[in-house]
């Protein structure tokens, strides 16, 4: 247990920071999801810009790595790119 004040608030900032990335990381992973269960060029080429939005906030934010959120946009854009 925690000895000091100051350490159990980090504690609890800590608990409620890794409580608040988990559920930005899924909110991410299931945006990635819908894009790609996508079947039109149209509804996937408007989906891609709030996907890549949340990718680059996500990765300013450090909830994700800056490489992992550029190898994810690419791919999406590849995906985008490939439909008809």
């Amino acid at each position: 247990m925690a000895n000091h004040k100051s350490a159990i608030t980090r504690i609890r900032s800590n608990n409620a920071k890794r409580l608040r990335n988990k559920y930005y990381h899924k909110t991410m992973r299931n945006a990635m999801r819908k894009l790609r269960a996508l079947s039109t060029k149209k509804e996937a080429s408007a989906l891609l810009p709030k996907v890549v939005s949340m990718l680059d906030k996500l990765a300013k934010n450090s909830v994700i790595h800056k490489n992992k959120a550029s190898n994810l946009k690419g791919k999406a854009q590849v995906f985008v790119n490939k439909l008809k």
